[in-house]
């Protein structure tokens, strides 16, 4: 379903929130452009960029809000963006994603024909570059097929869609340092709302991290988490039983692809610092000074920074040309 859009209201809303996004947001900018829906009003929320991301922007029909980085959280800046957006449905992308089709919108806003779904989130994938466990955790989380009462609270807001009566009603917590997603279709869940997945609108997410990010990624993502579910707990045995697990699991379907002696080393190295950074996120009792916010936000600080398969078949697909500034 798509909103019907008028002269005064478009058919869509889609707020993108970044960072030093000028290697990525010019692709995701020209994906948008290529959609078949075409009535979109296209919000960028930005965090104080010091690249060329907001000149790059600025190129295509978008408004830009902007706040300081002290002033960011994931919640807060999504709630800041769809508070500006006029659309009864709100798109949300991060800004190092870009769609694989034409009809990406599409798809991500017709289970909004049941009026009983509150949030869809769509398919992700990794790019080429990507590491050979990150694939596997696409592929774990992002299936092929598609649902329209997903009876768990997992959702991504790299990739996602919303009614905007239920989040004015029920806005992201802009206190939780990651996770706000899974914070919000918790909460909807709880009222009786349904949760959505769509395998038909895919993404191509690029998470190109270090292993430091990767740590700081986890870690933030595991204080959430114990903040959603306080009594949930993370022991160091759990980390030696997950680390192993994935480990063994990654290295076997590496082997199957002929893919195991190049990306071992890699393997071992970022399951590690993945339950590494949740098992230090979990066993943090003190609550976050802002200084560690902006540790865990920006872990390589302010300054400037440096620039698979699918079930559906080619037809549609968009042709990016290698790199937009």
């Amino acid at each position: 379903m798509t909103g019907k859009g008028n002269h005064n209201t478009p058919a869509c809303s889609l707020v993108i929130r970044c960072f030093n996004e000028e290697a990525h947001i010019g692709r995701l900018l020209t994906g948008i452009m290529a959609q078949t829906l075409k009535d979109v009003e296209i919000i960028v929320v930005d965090s104080g960029s010091t690249d060329a991301t907001l000149s790059i922007a600025s190129q295509y029909p978008v408004k830009i809000l902007t706040i300081t980085p002290e002033q960011f959280s994931f919640g807060r800046s999504l709630n800041i963006g769809c508070a500006a957006a006029t659309s009864d449905f709100i798109a949300i992308a991060s800004a190092h994603v870009y769609p694989v089709y034409t009809d990406w919108l599409e798809h991500l806003l017709k289970p909004f024909a049941d009026s009983g779904v509150a949030i869809v989130y769509g398919k992700q994938r990794a790019d080429g570059a990507a590491k050979y466990a990150e694939h596997m955790i696409y592929k774990k989380w992002y299936p092929d097929e598609s649902t329209t009462d997903q009876r768990h609270p997992f959702c991504n807001n790299a990739n996602a869609a919303i009614r905007r009566s239920l989040l004015e009603a029920h806005p992201f917590n802009e206190a939780l340092t990651g996770l706000e997603d899974l914070d919000w279709a918790k909460r909807a869940i709880e009222r009786g709302e349904k949760v959505a997945y769509s395998a038909e609108a895919e993404i191509v997410h690029v998470h190109n991290e270090t292993l430091t990010r990767v740590y700081h990624r986890y870690m933030r993502e595991a204080i959430a988490f114990k903040h959603i579910y306080p009594h949930e707990r993370f022991r160091f045995l759990d980390f030696v039983r997950l680390v192993a697990g994935n480990i063994l699991s990654d290295c076997y379907y590496a082997a199957h692809d002929r893919m195991l002696v190049k990306n071992v080393s890699q393997i071992v190295s970022f399951r590690f610092m993945q339950f590494w950074g949740a098992h230090r996120g979990f066993s943090r009792r003190a609550l976050i000074s802002q200084q560690v916010r902006n540790r865990l936000y920006y872990p390589n600080g302010l300054a400037k920074a440096g620039a698979d398969g699918s079930v559906r078949e080619a037809e549609g697909a968009i042709e990016y040309e290698c790199r937009h500034h």
